[in-house]
């Protein structure tokens, strides 16, 4: 569900972020591309964002999934490398899927398994999670978890605070949490460190936006597990050892996640720009303000 936040706010706020983002030397020629295909001869694995590259929402872009199936026909690898920490692994290849893809369960990487290897290093602790209770909370529950909701006492109780998913949180829980955390410090993990997704009617706010609001408020240290932070990146190429760095492609919509975080993980970077998050914007200019250049820029795969 859009929530009146338009591209040119989320930039704007992903910059007044950018102190806590990872740092980053590299700068890439952000050459533009008539055609996605025209740019890939030089990778051997190619990273996809999720939203606004392969899928707005539920729908499908126009022509990815042909992309996908041309990569393979060239013995190009393939990954999804998705923010997308609310749904358990099942169901995002069951949407997959049904939008046309044909990634196999290695091939998807998401943040919600980097937060849950993460978790696993960590002592056995009461989690309260930030997912809307009628998603599947799958391996949260086996962990135990507790959703946060509109009950104070259950702030105060759990030992530690998984931000998972966004949908159905509500500015009374956010003050709930900040409250709590002001209060009595304990550690917390973020799965999706978006600010905000490109929907079906427009921007959703995410996990990420809730969880910089609460480092405003409280100071409070947060680890984030996912885009732009190295976590996410880790575990994709964990599997895939050999492969020289430079010769992997992260394809993304934003700059702030996508460019920056593949950049940082030493892979080439190309920003989709006609269907996520930078839609109707002047792309060079957004560019240029970030101080974030992509290898190459096309419209879309």
């Amino acid at each position: 569900m859009s929530v009146g936040i338009d591209p040119a706010q989320a930039l704007a706020e992903y910059q007044r972020l950018r102190p806590r983002l990872p740092t980053c030397d590299k700068h890439g020629a952000g050459e533009e591309a008539a055609r996605f295909l025209d740019i890939i001869a030089p990778y051997d694995l190619i990273l996809f964002d999720a939203y606004g590259v392969l899928n707005v929402g539920e729908t499908a872009i126009d022509c990815a999934a042909e992309t996908i199936a041309a990569l393979r026909a060239m013995g190009k690898a393939v990954s999804v490398v998705s923010n997308s920490a609310a749904y358990p692994k099942a169901h995002m290849m069951e949407r997959y899927a049904r939008l046309g893809f044909d990634f196999t369960h290695d091939e998807v990487f998401t943040s919600r398994d980097a937060l849950l290897d993460r978790v696993a290093e960590e002592p056995r602790r009461h989690w309260g999670v930030m997912l809307n209770p009628v998603k599947d909370m799958a391996e949260f529950a086996a962990l135990g978890a507790t959703v946060l909701a509109d009950n104070p006492k259950v702030y105060e109780q759990v030992e530690g605070f998984l931000l998972v998913g966004a949908d159905g949180w509500t500015d009374a829980r956010q003050l709930l949490l900040e409250t709590s955390l002001a209060r009595h410090p304990r550690p917390v993990f973020v799965g999706n460190p978006d600010l905000v997704a490109p929907r079906e009617d427009g921007l959703s706010l995410e996990p990420g936006w809730f969880a910089h609001r609460l480092i405003d408020a409280t100071g409070v240290p947060v680890h984030f597990c996912g885009k732009p932070f190295p976590d996410i990146f880790e575990l994709a190429l964990a599997r895939r050892s050999t492969i020289d760095p430079a010769r992997v492609l992260m394809v993304g919509d934003t700059l702030h996640t996508d460019i920056l975080g593949g950049a940082q993980a030493g892979f080439a970077t190309a920003l989709v720009t006609g269907h996520g998050s930078l839609l109707g914007l002047d792309v060079g200019a957004a560019i240029r303000g970030s101080g974030i250049t992509p290898d190459h820029i096309v419209r879309e795969i």
